[in-house]
């Protein structure tokens, strides 16, 4: 007879409970659907184990954190001996007395992890006094707040920071009762290399790090009966939002998330998932034109803001292998100032556009100058799923029994592609969806691409249209995406589609969705389950079926990829780099402008002036109103230092340049040209 297998045991609380491979005492609790407080853990993260509020006592040992302790076989374990229950609380005790006591008053009030747990172990008084010296908030970022007085230094952004994007914006200075978290040097978040994608607020556990919010704006404008107020949802939002009202993560909202909307007093309410639509049809396009010819390959999505920001910063060699696509977020905002103005007989200095996404960094992506023509951005206010949730909270309406709306016309209509674009893999799939069509002149009848989906930080999957084979790339976690373009450019991999995603999970795990739990990963897998089941109940599930991109392509933009298209869909990039705390464009390569100009501000130029007579050109393009025909940016070297400061006019470089000549090199050089 086989010899019989021992199993191997743990008791928690009396209760017997198996082990599988558990890599810690807290993960077997779970099993065992006992709950052990903590702070700093989460699932996704590295253990740090300095919050010690997941404590557990093990019999004949002591206490230990359960978070960074391996069970073994035959322990017996309490969860909350008496001994442990007073140690949490006095754990509690310390974070609260060096923590910014005015609840009532925070972003996280009846959201915070450190308010709950309070009240959980039954916190009436703290013995401790409380910390007098107030720091100052850095409020610097259209995306986030860096409240230091509401830190608990957990380190939960640090670790994310650094294992997830990769970065490390933050870490742990001083010492002792002095220390803290912060950015390099105390600086602020828009003076460091932050991508605004707010991974380290939806892990913050207190109200140290939050969204910058728009919701006090957003009641100005629908309360204003001058104004016309046009909303669009993103996909991934639908999938969140009843998260905060009861509902399990992924069950789709969409019609009450409308219904709220037309309450609160959004006169039009559309769906981003058309958007989405259009930027597939678009960005397949011209993947499908760089395919026949061979050239600027791989093509990588631009999509997300935080990766477009980080390319733009780190990789200017590649900025021309980005898809020249706006997001869909910016190409409804734009459709919106463009067409649906038109459309709707109402003035654009009337209309404000309101988009809803579950990214913080969409705030940033909307003030990028790229998007602003005639001094008005195409969108101008952005809202997170955690702000509409407070904007529907705030007008008191029950959303468990509101009855859903649909979305408004003509361009309220999504397919199951551009949904799916909420969820890491998706736009590639879309993309796929319409390449296929494209590329071989048949239907394609199986529409769903299982091979680029899933949870992995990379995958990869070859594609077959009709003997032609297509390598697709999809990577998500900024971490994850340094280590694919590494290998890219080592020669290791080649491509010639790749999807990046600053989030994990794609847009599901925005920084602006609902909070995050220390199981945010099952979360996540529920939210994209579905964004899925979405897409399996639409009836149009690929982007060149939607009757709505037919509509608007017949009654606006002619047909993809055309000069119209060209004007108002997409976009160009610039290598990005810091002078004076501030963001300026390199110039790298010739635009399409009629005139570039390159100022250098390399150091000896710059030490010279050249700033200021950057920031000269860049008032003269303005006041002459040549935007559109002048292109000025910066370079770091025109290789003539000893002579400088340089400026480059196209082809012509002009040496020994002073603020006295920058109006007249002007004048003859630029006015005369345009």
């Amino acid at each position: 007879m086989p010899e019989k297998t021992e199993k191997k045991v743990v008791l928690i609380n009396g209760q017997e409970i198996e082990l599988n491979g558990e890599k810690n005492i807290l993960e077997v609790a779970k099993k065992a659907n006992i709950d052990i407080p903590t702070f700093c853990y989460h699932s996704d993260l590295s253990v740090y184990g300095a919050c010690r509020m997941c404590l557990v006592e093990i019999e004949g040992r002591g206490i230990f954190p359960s978070c960074s302790t391996p069970p073994q076989p035959g322990m017996s374990i309490r969860t909350n001996s008496p001994r442990i229950l007073k140690a949490r609380k006095m754990v509690v005790e310390f974070l609260l007395a060096n923590h910014n006591r005015d609840c009532t008053t925070c972003e996280r009030n009846l959201s915070c992890r450190l308010q709950e747990i309070a009240s959980r172990m039954g916190v009436e008084e703290i013995r401790f006094r409380e910390r007098s010296e107030v720091l100052p908030k850095d409020s610097s970022s259209f995306s986030l707040v860096r409240d230091p007085n509401r830190c608990i230094l957990c380190g939960d952004c640090v670790r994310t920071c650094q294992e997830i994007e990769g970065i490390g914006v933050y870490d742990f200075a001083h010492r002792g009762s002095h220390s803290m978290v912060e950015p390099a040097f105390g600086k602020k978040l828009t003076e460091v290399e932050c991508l605004y994608c707010g991974q380290c607020s939806i892990r913050c556990p207190t109200a140290a790090l939050v969204v910058k919010s728009e919701v006090e704006k957003t009641w100005e404008v629908v309360l204003d009966p001058d104004k016309f107020v046009v909303a669009q949802i993103a996909p991934a939002v639908r999938v969140a939002v009843g998260e905060a009202f009861g509902l399990p993560p992924g069950e789709i909202t969409t019609g009450k998330i409308v219904s709220a909307l037309k309450k609160i007093g959004f006169d039009r309410v559309y769906d981003t998932a058309f958007s989405a639509d259009l930027t597939t049809v678009e960005e397949a396009e011209e993947f499908f034109k760089r395919l026949q010819k061979g050239e600027r390959l791989p093509q990588f999505t631009s999509c997300c803001p935080s990766w477009v920001l980080f390319a733009e910063r780190n990789y200017p060699f590649y900025l021309n292998n980005l898809s020249s696509a706006r997001s869909p977020q910016q190409m409804f905002g734009s459709v919106i100032k463009n067409y649906i103005t038109k459309f709707e007989k109402v003035p654009v200095d009337r209309t404000v556009s309101v988009s809803i996404m579950p990214c913080t960094a969409k705030k940033f992506e909307a003030h990028r100058p790229e998007f602003v023509s005639q001094n008005e951005p195409d969108v101008d206010i952005v809202l997170t799923a955690q702000e509409t949730i407070k904007l529907i909270k705030s007008a008191n309406i029950d959303f468990g029994q509101i009855e859903p709306q649909p979305f408004d016309v003509p361009l309220g209509m999504g397919t199951g592609a551009g949904v799916i674009f909420g969820v890491t893999g998706g736009v590639t799939e879309a993309v796929l969806r319409y390449a296929y069509e494209r590329l071989t002149g048949e239907e394609l009848s199986e529409v769903e691409f299982n091979s680029v989906r899933g949870f992995q930080g990379l995958r990869e999957a070859e594609v077959d249209f009709a003997g032609k084979k297509v390598r697709v790339a999809i990577v998500h976690g900024m971490a994850n995406a340094q280590a694919l373009i590494r290998d890219i450019r080592e020669g290791k991999r080649d491509y010639h589609f790749v999807e990046v995603m600053n989030c994990p999970g794609g847009c599901i795990g925005g920084g602006g969705m609902p909070l995050g739990l220390p199981d945010y990963p099952e979360v996540l897998r529920k939210r994209a389950e579905g964004l899925y089941n979405a897409d399996r109940l639409s009836p149009v599930r690929k982007s060149q079926d939607n009757p709505a991109i037919k509509f608007i392509y017949q009654n606006w933009l002619g047909e993809a990829n055309s000069e119209l298209a060209e004007k108002h869909l997409h976009t160009s990039y610039y290598s990005r780099r810091r002078i004076s705390n501030e963001l300026i464009r390199i110039q790298e390569a010739k635009s399409t402008h009629k005139v570039d100009i390159a100022v250098c501000v390399g150091t000896s130029c710059y030490l010279k002036g050249s700033y200021n007579i950057l920031q000269r050109l860049l008032e003269l393009v303005r006041e002459h109103e040549l935007e559109d025909q002048v292109n000025i940016g910066a370079t770091f070297c025109l290789e003539k230092c000893s002579q400088g400061p340089n400026i480059r006019i196209n082809d012509q470089v002009i040496t020994g340049v002073d603020e006295k000549k920058v109006q007249e090199i002007f004048e003859k050089m630029v006015l005369a040209q345009v």
